[in-house]
């Protein structure tokens, strides 16, 4: 929002600078983007008055002006095309200095010119320089157009929060800045306009939810031919408006100045009477900015009985414009609620200064007030007889505003500073919120409630938060905070999620955070089990589902990361996958599982690049190794291997983690049909395995160690090729006895001397007593129990 300094000036004025000022605004939550000075520096140009032209005797596009200012009469040549006699324009003096350039006196074809006539752009005032800067009647010839045009002023643009849309105009501005400088403000004097004549204009809310209030006035007999006068246009001019006519710049002035946007109508092109009503799918209008629209179900609209005479809150109708024709006028202000405009125009492919703030909230009490405010200022500029102001409303639908309770305690614990309770009840006058001091609370507290004008007062930490602006941000103490702290128990039969990643880290992974929204053809590729929840509003076609997997995102990194000649690439990440539960309506958060897993892909060399070591690939057994070692943490014996399938993974390269009889993981390697399907140029090994069963650990306990010698003892039996080798040692660790310590499998075997589909396993037992020697023929009893077992469960043959 840009403003003019001088007008802000004239509503309240502190004895600060410009940079000053403008700092003083930052800090007080309206963020200043940049300030610039209305005119360029120049000095000695003074209204001047063309008396006469004549044509330029040896030029065709000059005149030769005789030109009056305060000392006589001036030759002047000028060329510009509206130069004529009878007007007052910017007469800069022979030694006047137009920013760096300074007026001489000169000869132009022969032809002697003493001083410049000057257009807007040539003070610096816009970039119009099609003719001269024309000044009205009634300037004073003489004076100095800087002093008398008020050009020693500043246009300061404001980047307001959504929040703040009370300070979209000059009143506001002005209460926030006489609120921290604790100065009385000048509000305009707005009063009532007496009706002349009985005309009304009928209005009805069809849709009072979105449009609760609809303040309008007849005014007739407006004169067309009037002209805005020269403060209006500069007023507009400086906050960003051109000038058009009386009635468009008087509705733009009270927009900048009260934050209400208003509307004119042609009382001559209604018809039947207003009718406020949501527009249904297909319909048109057509709009002030030439445009025609075509409108969704939904959108406030303003109807002349049906004909759509505008879209409410954002743009007028063409039809029912005001041209320079118009003599007769329906003057409208209303109040759409925050939520009816919100976004409407930025679905059209639309945005107004009307949407802008009324998306935003304006004061939905001030209607009466800006018609009235309207109405004075066209009597006063264009003529015209006023009909009484009528205000349709429902008062059932207007905002609630509900009391807080405001506690001076409180205050001083949130803030770290102790404010006095009359210094908290000036900010509050000032800040124009209504309050009451509570009696008989046990301690100070005030109840107050939030002015119509201001949307985002809904708890007493919104208080707090003003009164700290009002304070002054940089005034309060920064304290170090001190408090009683309880020291987290240490659950000793839990790992942490920190040190899983220290473990992933130094497996030398690195950690990444991928989106939990992904492409719903990736994830189909990755996780066709699982059917993923779609998002409603997707921000794009490639985050339009949940994941169930983080492969989805890991896999999409690694070849993002190839693609930029980064080989060797290992990554991990914990976060949560979303899984609906089956047969359940998918839009129920409820029926959504949200489940903790850690995730890893791996591929390329083994090792980093090094002169001691190989460049051969790794392969499943790697990063099977890399889980093992993860599951090491919280005892690995509770966790198996076993064969398995998965959508993306390589058949007989792939293997689930179980716990007890339950999977809880998987690993394996990226299958060729989706290492094509995603670009991924060279093998990839990957594994996702649930958080919590691998934070859950047993205690340790203590055993004495045995004083006893170990006995080893090797054998090496053949199994059908399809017994898991986890198999052999679980039969083995189930008919040894307590004396066994120790299983090693260190031999896998098929070829010569062993029948074709089998294979021989070599495995490594090692037997101890913690009570005495063991004998050889305890050991070979425990051997031969072992070999019973493994015959009996695995169809094992002692080689």
């Amino acid at each position: 929002m840009k403003f003019s300094e001088a007008w802000l000036r004239e509503l309240v004025d502190p004895d600060l600078s410009t940079q000053a000022l403008i700092d003083q605004l930052t800090m007080a939550g309206l963020e200043v983007d940049g300030f610039e000075p209305v005119a360029v520096p120049f000095s000695n140009v003074v209204v001047g008055e063309i008396l006469s032209t004549e044509k330029h005797p040896d030029a065709d596009k000059l005149v030769v002006c005789t030109v009056r200012d305060a000392e006589g009469e001036h030759q002047v040549v000028c060329g510009a095309p509206n130069a004529r006699a009878g007007i007052k324009v910017p007469f800069a003096q022979v030694g006047a200095k137009l920013d760096d350039f300074k007026i001489k006196k000169a000869k132009l074809r022969g032809v002697e010119s003493f001083g410049m006539l000057c257009s807007e752009r040539e003070l610096g005032i816009s970039e119009n320089h099609e003719g001269l800067m024309e000044l009205p009647a009634d300037a004073p010839t003489g004076e100095d157009v800087r002093s008398w045009l008020k050009l020693d002023d500043a246009i300061i643009d404001l980047d307001l929060t959504p929040n703040r849309s009370d300070c979209l105009g000059m009143t506001g501005l002005a209460r926030e800045t006489g609120l921290v400088n604790r100065l009385d403000v000048t509000y305009p004097d707005i009063q009532p306009v007496a009706a002349t004549i009985e005309d009304t204009f009928p209005v009805s809310l069809a849709c009072p939810n979105e449009c609760p209030r609809f303040v309008g006035r007849v005014v007739r007999g407006i004169n067309p031919s009037a002209a805005s006068p020269l403060w209006l246009k500069e007023k507009l001019r400086r906050s960003g408006l051109r000038s058009i006519d009386p009635v468009v710049d008087i509705t733009n002035y009270i927009m900048m100045e009260l934050n209400h946007p208003m509307h004119a109508y042609d009382l001559d092109k209604l018809q039947d009477g207003i009718v406020v009503r949501l527009s249904e799918a297909g319909e048109n209008v057509d709009l002030l900015d030439g445009s025609s629209v075509k409108l969704d179900a939904g959108t406030v609209l303003i109807t002349d009985g049906n004909e759509p005479v505008g879209m409410g809150g954002i743009m007028g109708g063409m039809g029912s414009s005001v041209t320079s024709a118009t003599t007769n006028l329906f003057l409208e202000c209303a109040f759409f609620t925050p939520e009816a405009i919100a976004g409407k125009a930025r679905s059209y492919g639309m945005h107004t200064d009307a949407s802008h703030r009324f998306e935003r909230g304006v004061d939905w009490q001030g209607q009466m007030q800006a018609i009235e405010r309207a109405t004075q200022l066209l009597i006063d500029i264009a003529g015209g007889e006023a009909g009484p102001l009528v205000d349709t409303v429902e008062t059932d639908y207007l905002p609630k505003v509900a009391p807080v309770h405001l506690r001076a305690a409180r205050v001083t614990r949130l803030l770290g500073v102790a404010i006095p309770d009359h210094d908290i009840e000036d900010m509050l006058r000032r800040l124009e919120f209504p309050f009451s001091l509570i009696e008989g609370a046990a301690e100070t507290t005030w109840e107050v409630s939030a002015p119509s004008h201001r949307f985002d007062i809904a708890i007493e930490a919104d208080l707090i938060e003003e009164i700290c602006r009002v304070y002054g941000y940089n005034t309060v103490e920064a304290r170090v905070p001190v408090a009683s702290l309880t020291m987290a128990p240490l659950v000793e039969g839990r790992l942490s999620q920190e040190s899983l990643r220290d473990q992933m880290v130094s497996r030398d992974y690195q950690e990444a955070m991928t989106y939990g929204f992904v492409d719903a053809g990736v994830q189909a590729k990755v996780d066709p089990e699982f059917p993923p929840v779609e998002l409603q509003n997707p921000l794009s076609s490639e985050m339009s589902v949940m994941r169930t997997s983080l492969m989805t995102g890991l896999i999409r990194s690694v070849v993002y990361n190839l693609n930029r000649q980064h080989d060797r690439v290992r990554l991990f990440e914990i976060g949560l996958r979303f899984r609906q539960v089956p047969n359940q309506p998918e839009l129920e958060f409820s029926n959504i599982r949200q489940e903790k897993v850690l995730t890893g892909v791996a591929t390329g060399p083994r090792f980093s690049e090094n002169w001691g070591t190989s460049a051969d690939a790794i392969d499943f057994f790697d990063v099977k190794g890399d889980v093992e070692s993860l599951l090491a943490m919280c005892g690995a014996n509770r966790f198996s291997f076993r064969a398995a399938t998965h959508p993306a993974m390589h058949p007989g390269q792939c293997a689930e983690i179980v716990l007890g009889d339950r999977a809880v993981g998987v690993v394996g390697m990226i299958s060729p049909a989706l290492q094509d399907a995603l670009d991924l140029r060279q093998p990839a090994f990957a594994f996702e395995i649930e958080v919590d069963p691998v934070l859950e650990r047993g205690l340790s306990s203590m055993t004495a160690l045995s004083r006893y010698p170990e006995v080893r003892r090797d054998i090496a039996v053949l199994v059908d090729r399809t017994v898991p080798a986890s198999d052999i040692v679980a039969s083995i660790r189930g008919g040894a006895g307590r004396t066994l310590k120790e299983v090693v499998l260190f031999d896998v075997y098929e070829g010569e001397g062993v029948p074709k589909g089998m294979k021989s396993i070599g495995v490594g037992m090692t037997f101890q007593r913690s009570d005495g020697t063991l004998t050889d023929e305890q050991t070979n009893s425990a051997v031969n129990t072992v070999l019973q077992h493994l015959s009996a469960s695995c169809g094992a043959i002692l080689r």
